[in-house]
């Protein structure tokens, strides 16, 4: 399993940050310059393969969340708290974690990836939601 983290130039610090106590693969950017943030979200999903997990990182989350949840069996959950993403992860199997950085503090933000990492999806119930998530009918 892989897990892929990157961002725009306004997630660049968090990143940066996230990286020192998780094992992730950075798929940019690399510096604080202006950039557009689809190319990242996109960027993320290509490297994307069943099992795989990932974290997108913006000035406000929400611009990641639209690019990338546009992509069928990617189930990004924009999270802002420890509780939002256990239940991402329980109910909705999201696969994509993604954080505000000017929203959420680097702790807010380390507690949620932690979470995200070591929560599972409980299946059951919320299995067949999640099923309907990529059903065109």
């Amino acid at each position: 399993m892989g897990i892929f983290i990157a961002s725009d130039h306004a997630g660049f610090k968090l990143k940066e940050y996230l990286k020192k106590y998780f094992d992730l693969s950075d798929l940019g950017t690399y510096d604080e310059e202006s950039c557009d943030y689809p190319v990242f979200a996109k960027k993320l999903v290509g490297q994307m393969k069943e099992g795989d997990k990932g974290i997108l990182i913006c000035g406000t989350g929400i611009g990641m969340s639209i690019v990338v949840n546009r992509y069928k069996n990617i189930r990004a959950a924009l999270c802002f708290n420890e509780e939002m993403t256990v239940l991402a992860r329980q109910h909705n199997n999201a696969n994509v974690l993604v954080l505000g950085a000017r929203i959420i503090s680097t702790e807010i933000a380390k507690t949620c990836v932690e979470k995200f990492l070591s929560t599972d999806f409980e299946g059951g119930r919320h299995q067949h939601r999640v099923e309907l998530i990529d059903r065109t009918d």
